[in-house]
């Protein structure tokens, strides 16, 4: 029900953002900028919005058909993110491998990493280093994320938008992985390295 309300919502929404686009085409030049106020909080709603849902989706079983190669996803998904770690002055890296699939679906997958590893980018300082780590064992896969910083998980309460978007961000990413099998523990650069493990057990890896 509530994912038939967040849609019902985004509807009107789009249909105001189009609008103002256009009014701010046409209107002069003094009046542009309460007009732009107006469509940047419109479109920061639309965000909110389409982050409830897939907050909501994420946590949705997958058929048993859906079966995601964890390497292959994480390799594709770095060769986007090397532009907008570059645009930052930060080192993107992969190295190695393993033969882990993941039960959901690959672009259920790749967005939760994304949203996870654009994360520690933008927390680097500039010329910083995130270093992704593939490997298997016995009890199973690992993706390990380091950087010379750790991003700070959301907050209750937070007065800051970005910080709770990315706290919504990651919430999402933890309960797609999470409901897929996986864990997923977070450093927090003091003792631990600053980053973020993603561990596959191996009756998860080889289930079809």
């Amino acid at each position: 029900m509530l994912g038939e309300l967040l849609h019902s919502l985004s509807q009107p929404l789009t249909s105001l953002r189009c609008s103002l686009e256009l009014s701010l085409e046409e209107m002069a030049e003094p009046l542009q900028a309460g007009v732009s106020v107006a469509l940047q909080q419109t479109e920061e709603v639309i965000g909110m919005i389409q982050l409830m849902r897939e907050y909501l989706d994420a946590e949705q079983l997958a058929p048993q058909a859906f079966s995601s190669a964890l390497a292959p996803a994480t390799r594709s998904l770095i060769e986007e993110l090397c532009s907008i770690a570059a645009l930052r002055d930060v080192r993107l890296r992969l190295v190695g491998t393993c033969t882990a699939t993941l039960p959901v679906p690959e672009s259920r997958l790749r967005l939760a990493l994304q949203y996870l590893i654009a994360a520690m980018i933008e927390a680097q300082p500039v010329g910083g280093k995130v270093m992704l780590l593939l490997g298997e064992g016995p009890a199973g896969a690992v993706l390990r994320v380091e950087g010379e910083r750790g991003f700070r998980l959301c907050k209750r309460n937070s007065t800051s938008l970005q910080t709770t978007l990315r706290g919504a961000r990651i919430a999402i990413a933890r309960r797609v992985l999470e409901s897929a099998g996986a864990s997923l523990v977070f450093g927090g650069g003091d003792v631990d390295p600053a980053g973020f493990v993603l561990r596959i057990p191996r009756a998860v890896a080889v289930r079809d």
